[in-house]
């Protein structure tokens, strides 16, 4: 509603949140342009919403079915914001750079402590967002079967936890990819701390610059940096890169239907974005006669990671307020429920897919072996448990 005027509700008169805004001036430029315009003036609050802004979020993408559907004004900005953030490698190390080398003391505040920026995978109802994202990783080794002495190559490593786990705990040698100089840093100087440098290796670098010959690959969270233009780029590096007889898992956000990424989120947020449809993945497999052996929708369990990313952002507010300022929370507020309401709604999905080339003898005959963790997993987390209560 505008700030003292009349107010509209929904159909069945259930309140959810109050959307306020403030000037007549919002209002005109939000028929133009919906999602940039109604992000841009939450952030510097020219709207607030009074409630659950999760909630209303949700209830608006359930109740516009084609929530990417733009007007020649939209369509043009998008395809204009798309040039300008194009994934080239020098593109792309600008785009990564404005995404994770903002502070690794802000990520530090929401994120787990091993910084892991990606979905979660919660076996049980009451695993803990840590506990989470060490089970994704462990997930991660069993799709692979993963074996001691082999290599393997992680591209997009991020600050490096997928990389240490599977070289501590699945005895690998792993080389990381990245081109954020403030995650390769980090990674860097933990695979000292654990004294893994010598099985661990972390190279800055484009992903299209990887090279050696791997038993394994693995990419999470990264495809959505690369875009469908560059999939077929992608396949040729995988398979220079794979051994005659290697697989691969591929981890990334994507959604049902052809689109472009959020032109907010694009924007403020997470420049160069592109979430892939399982159709599009194909160009990455189809070219080099990979086969397909497992695909997995993770979509709910991005939901609840969210939710507990937002739930510590909201507690370190005042400290990123401090450092960033109050319109940057709000924008990033705005991102992590919108992201949320879009994994609850189904407008984004979470696919994992495990594949390999014809001669892998790696292949698990059933899924008994994904949802039984090792032993010493098992044992660790009963004596974490014990110690809450």
């Amino acid at each position: 509603m505008l700030e003292n005027g009349p107010g509209v509700s929904s159909v069945d008169g259930r309140p959810i949140a109050s959307i306020v805004i403030r000037d007549r001036r919002t209002l005109v430029e939000l028929i133009f342009d919906t999602e940039v315009s109604f992000g841009d003036a939450y952030s510097e609050g020219r709207i607030t919403v009074e409630g659950d802004l999760v909630g209303a979020l949700e209830a608006i993408y359930r109740s516009v079915p084609n929530l990417n559907c733009q007007n020649w004004y939209t369509a043009f900005a998008s395809r204009c914001v798309g040039y300008v953030q194009r994934n080239s490698q020098r593109g792309a190390r600008k785009n990564i750079h404005r995404r994770y080398d903002l502070n690794n003391g802000f990520f530090r505040l929401w994120l787990d402590p091993e910084l892991e920026y990606s979905c979660a995978y919660f076996p049980t109802d009451s695993t803990n967002l840590d506990d989470a994202q060490t089970a994704k990783m462990d997930y991660i080794c069993r799709k692979l079967n993963l074996q001691p002495g082999e290599r393997v190559v992680d591209i997009g490593s991020g600050w490096g936890a997928l990389a240490l786990y599977l070289a501590k705990n699945y005895g690998v040698t792993v080389r990381g990819y990245s081109i954020s100089h403030e995650q390769i840093c980090w990674a860097r100087r933990c695979a000292q701390e654990m004294d893994l440098g010598d099985r661990v290796e972390f190279v800055e670098d484009d992903y299209r610059n990887v090279s050696g010959t791997y038993d394994a690959v693995v990419s999470v969270g990264m495809l959505e940096h690369v875009g469908a233009k560059h999939f077929a780029e992608m396949g040729r590096l995988i398979d220079r890169s794979l051994s005659p007889a290697g697989r691969g898992l591929l981890h990334t956000i994507g959604r049902n239907g052809e689109g472009q990424f959020s032109n907010w989120i694009r924007k403020r947020i997470f420049p160069g974005a592109y979430s892939p449809t399982l159709r599009q993945l194909m160009d990455i497999f189809e070219p080099s006669n990979f086969t397909i052996l497992d695909v997995e929708n993770l979509r709910s369990h991005y939901a609840r990671t969210l939710e507990h990313w937002l739930e510590r952002f909201e507690d370190s507010t005042l400290e990123v307020s401090e450092t960033f300022g109050p319109e940057f929370v709000r924008t990033w507020r705005l991102y992590l429920a919108g992201s949320i309401a879009g994994f609850r709604v189904g407008t984004l999905q979470l696919f994992q897919i495990v594949f390999a080339r014809a001669a892998c003898q790696r292949i698990l005959s059933t899924r008994a072996q994904l949802y039984h963790a090792r032993h010493d997993e098992t044992q660790e987390a009963d004596v974490s448990s014990t110690s809450l209560h």
